[in-house]
């Protein structure tokens, strides 16, 4: 009798298994993935008040547990693709991510969430923004305080982020970063401030919108041509053209320009002063670089505002592009991007006025 009796609550058991949805099925819910890169939202340090702390100690999974009520948004699976600090990200991760977002997005994903620190963050959007081909919502999200300090702020940047991703509303707006309660395109978005919360803006273009406990709010759509809408592709790319950045300063050295080109620089970006300016010298030696065929990209040090063409730097005559509304470091992956094209300068210069 017992044994029936075991073997009737064995065979129950089993039927509901079989029967009942898993967690993340239960309910009729967008499908979001979760790619994990590490960062400081996934990092630990000894003190909840220090500023001391170590990135990417936290798995995906601890993270998305950590959360309350955040697979009632959306039916969540997590993927480690990474686990570095934001300062060692790479163009091979740069290429993993773009590969595994566009395989995902061509299933019954319906939005992507991509974990990631706050120091390179705006540049990992932007170059999502120009090589993903879907105009379903793909996220990025950090933190600006490790998960053991005092009032983490890398939860609820993680609630918010999977609510955009799974939003129906997202949908064509292209890479997005989701933090401190705010909505900013990949074009747009720079990291600002050095430690507070509100690290990221867009002070040329303003917010795309806010996400208050979820709740979202789109305010415009996102500048420049983006995912689908984009050129550029990395399909079968498994390294991007060397792109170096020389900073301008007061009496800066021109030679900086001739040991990039030395190095093996494909592209040379000049964060320049002011309008995208340079010494005198440094723009001789800029030219000799575009007449061995070495593109070289007027941006500015400045945080606001365009490099404008033909400006104080006559653009037709040292070969030079202006950066547009691209900061050096966004300037620098669309001329990586770029170069796989092989453009002349006309036409680079358009891609820097269209993205």
């Amino acid at each position: 009798m017992k044994r029936f009796i075991s073997l009737q609550l064995l065979t129950a058991l089993l039927f509901t298994a079989v029967m009942l949805p898993s967690r993340a099925q239960q309910k009729d819910l967008p499908n979001v993935v979760i790619l994990a890169t590490g960062g400081t939202i996934a990092g630990t340090g000894e003190s909840a008040t220090g500023s001391a702390y170590t990135s990417g100690k936290v798995t995906i999974d601890a993270m998305i547990d950590a959360v309350p009520n955040i697979r009632k948004l959306a039916n969540l699976q997590g993927e480690q693709i990474a686990n570095v600090g934001s300062q060692d990200m790479s163009v091979k991760i740069w290429l993993d991510l773009a590969k595994r977002i566009n395989e995902l997005l061509q299933g019954d994903v319906d939005g992507i969430v991509i974990t990631h620190g706050t120091d390179t963050q705006e540049e990992t959007a932007f170059f999502l923004n120009l090589v993903v081909k879907s105009d379903k919502p793909v996220v990025l999200t950090g933190s600006m305080r490790p998960s053991t300090a005092l009032s983490a702020d890398g939860p609820l940047n993680l609630y918010n982020a999977v609510a955009v991703a799974a939003s129906p509303k997202a949908k064509g707006y292209g890479v997005m970063i989701v933090m401190n309660d705010e909505i900013h395109s990949a074009h747009s978005a720079k990291k600002m401030i050095t430690t507070p919360v509100q690290t990221f803006q867009s002070p040329q273009h303003g917010l795309l919108g806010t996400v208050i406990f979820g709740d979202i709010t789109f305010f415009h759509k996102p500048y420049g041509r983006h995912t689908v809408n984009s050129e550029f592709s990395v399909d079968g790319v498994k390294k991007l053209p060397r792109v170096d950045i020389v900073y301008a300063c007061a009496d800066m050295s021109p030679d900086l320009i001739d040991l990039m080109v030395k190095a093996g620089a494909k592209g040379i970006v000049i964060a320049g002063v002011g309008d995208g300016n340079m010494n005198a010298a440094t723009l001789e030696a800029a030219k000799q670089a575009t007449t061995k065929g070495i593109p070289v990209v007027r941006a500015s040090r400045v945080p606001v505002g365009a490099v404008l063409i033909h400006g104080e730097v006559n653009d037709q005559e040292y070969g030079t592009v202006a950066s547009a509304d691209l900061n050096p470091q966004k300037a620098r992956i669309l001329l990586m991007l770029a170069l796989l094209n092989q453009p002349d300068r006309e036409e680079l210069q358009r891609m820097f006025i269209e993205y």
